[in-house]
């Protein structure tokens, strides 16, 4: 394989990119692999970093990191007119949710990521396209949400002594506490149209948010749809009720879960929403969100 970039957030998972940065140095060192190191200092530097390795004929891009890091080396591939020269996508997940290594079947276990990368094998998966408002379009590789993900999302932001699902689900009841919003939202899935009044909206090309919270625990990588999980305006009793299903994945039968899939689908809402993509806050205040999945157009390491 030809060299690889591999991009470290030193601030992913509470510092452990730079607690662990030289050991996994010493384990790509070890297992042959070539490659340059950089490490990010400032939001967006791995979208920067990720298009430059493109200009280099880099074999491969590592992201080093959580969700975020993962989604900037991302946008940062597909953002480059390179087609099926595109470099393949490493992930070394070290950060809080690790949601896409999850959905994608890449171990979390730090050797066993090394390894993989080492090794050089890959494997074609669907990425998502996601436009809110007049922002520029975000790519992702695990899901969005909209309304009480994304505001239990900025909730988790101010909580700083937990970690992993723990630290999700402590601010997805602290969420609970103070979040009520539930517009009337119109849903169109190829062509079918859903209206009503909506408390949260996912949509899914993994299956996992928060590090445990299984929203669409049917969904696949490479089968070119993507997975909708819709809670309708409920109680907050039922709220609290609906918790641990999430996070077993049972949740899909509730008669105020609507479950759907697609290629193409739209949402517009009769008040201002904040969103969520692959756990970085986009889109606040947008009313309108477009998102279709682009089938196999990423070469991921596995």
């Amino acid at each position: 394989m030809r060299a690889t970039t591999v991009i470290l957030n030193p601030t992913a998972g509470r510092g452990a990119g730079a607690r662990l940065a030289p050991r996994i140095a010493e384990l790509l060192r070890g297992l042959g692999v070539d490659f340059q190191w950089f490490a990010t200092t400032a939001p967006g530097d791995g979208s920067t970093l990720a298009r430059r390795a493109v200009t280099l004929g880099q074999g491969a891009v590592v992201a080093v990191g959580g969700d975020g890091t993962f989604n900037e080396v991302l946008n940062g591939l597909m953002g480059t007119e390179t087609g099926p020269e595109r470099p393949a996508l490493g992930v070394i997940p070290i950060g809080t949710g690790n949601d896409f290594a999850f959905g994608a079947g890449l171990s979390l276990d730090l050797e066993s990521a090394c390894r993989v990368v080492a090794d050089g094998r890959t494997r074609l998966v669907d990425v998502g396209l996601f436009e809110a408002g007049n922002e520029p379009p975000r790519f992702f590789g695990n899901g969005i949400g909209v309304g009480f993900d994304a505001m239990a999302n900025l909730e988790s932001r101010k909580i700083k002594r937990l970690n992993g699902s723990l630290l999700y689900l402590v601010a997805v009841l602290r969420t609970l506490a103070f979040y009520y919003d539930a517009p009337h939202a119109v849903i169109r899935v190829d062509g079918k149209e859903l209206a009503r009044p909506s408390l949260m909206i996912s949509v899914m090309n993994g299956c996992r948010m928060g590090g445990g919270f299984y929203m669409t625990p049917d969904s696949s990588m490479e089968d070119g749809l993507l997975d909708l999980c819709i809670a309708n305006k409920v109680g907050r009793p039922k709220m609290v009720a609906l918790v641990p299903r999430f996070m077993r994945g049972t949740h899909t039968t509730d008669r105020d879960i609507t479950m759907m899939r697609g290629v193409q689908v739209t949402l517009d809402s009769e008040s201002p929403w904040v969103a969520q993509v692959d756990g970085e806050i986009y889109g606040v205040g947008a009313q309108h969100y477009a998102v279709r999945v682009l089938p196999q157009c990423l070469r991921l390491l596995c």
